[in-house]
This record gives C-alpha cells, structure tokens and sequence, in this order.
C-alpha cells in the first residue's frame, strides 16, 4: 500500500521534473500562462450565458446546471482547501513560482476543479464538445503545474472534485 509519504516524494519528483522542462524551454511559462487564464471563470460563465441565449434546447438547462454544479464545488473545494492546508510548491526551497497564487494552499486545485467540472457539463449537454471541453481542462490543470503553482496531485484531485460535482449537480438537477 502507498504511503501519504511515498506520493508526496513521487509528487516533489514529478513537479521537480516537470519544471526543469519549464526552464529548459522558456515559451512554456508564457503558454501556461495564457492557458491558466482561460481557466480563471470568465470563460465559463460567457459559454453558459451565450448557450442559455443561442441555444433554446439545452442552453437554459446547461446553465442552471453549471450554476447549481459551482455552488456545490466552491464550498468543497474551500472547505478541502482550508483543512487539508498543504503548502504550495513554492514552500520548497529554492523554487520561485512563475506568478503568485491567489491563496497559501495547493489542495485541491480550484482551477482544475472548475475546467473538469465544465468539461463534464460539455460532455452531458453538448457531447461534440466534450473531447475539446476535457483537453481544455486538462491544459488548464498542467499549465497550473507548469506555472509553479501545484503539484500534479493538486490537479488530479480538482479534477474529481469537479467530474463529481458536475455529476451530483446532473443527479440532483433531474431529480428537481
């Protein structure tokens, strides 16, 4: 069985590998940089508004789902962030992240858990969409690896974060 201890080394290892890459090639930060914005909140709520406008089969549903699915995702993910505590990577020594974090914590990733979430929304709603909506979310989580920010770990538990609020936010939606 694998211990809190052998994920946090394989997690340091991998963070450390990955940015010897950012070093190596100076456009990754500017590209993960551009990426993470994408995943800031704008984006989202735009998509929702011009769905719920352009789109009179599934636009109003896809945005009260959305809606419904982030009120559920931001008191958990602040709750797990709050509690959980663990630092981020720019607590190691020597590490500079390449911009500065809107909070002390790393776990889970909040922008990772709102790409998944909406990915998974695309996916139900507009399944054309979903291959594109799960990369963007995916691009998102690792630009935020890339900047310095979290640790790979951080990301792949956003993403559950956000895959199971978007489905609770389903199950709860067509049971109303």
């Amino acid at each position: 069985m694998l211990t809190i201890q052998k994920i946090t080394d394989f997690d340091t290892l991998t963070f450390n590998w990955l940015q010897t890459r950012r070093l190596t090639y100076s456009h990754l930060a500017r590209i993960s940089r551009a990426i993470s914005r994408l995943g800031d909140g704008l984006l989202y709520a735009v998509i929702g508004v011009a769905f719920a406008v352009f789109d009179a089969e599934h636009g109003q549903a896809f945005l009260v789902a959305g809606l419904l699915a982030f009120l559920l995702e931001l008191p958990v993910y602040w709750l797990l962030k709050n509690t959980i505590k663990r630092p981020r990577p720019s607590s190691l020594k020597g590490f500079e992240a390449v911009i500065v974090p809107s909070d002390t914590f790393s776990f889970p990733s909040g922008h990772s858990a709102a790409a998944f979430l909406f990915a998974t929304l695309l996916a139900v709603f507009y399944p054309a969409l979903a291959g594109v909506g799960y990369v963007l979310a995916g691009m998102i989580g690792f630009s935020r690896v890339m900047l310095g920010v979290h640790y790979p770990t951080d990301i792949v538990a956003g993403a559950a974060l956000g895959i199971c609020c978007a489905e609770l936010a389903m199950l709860i939606g067509f049971a109303l």
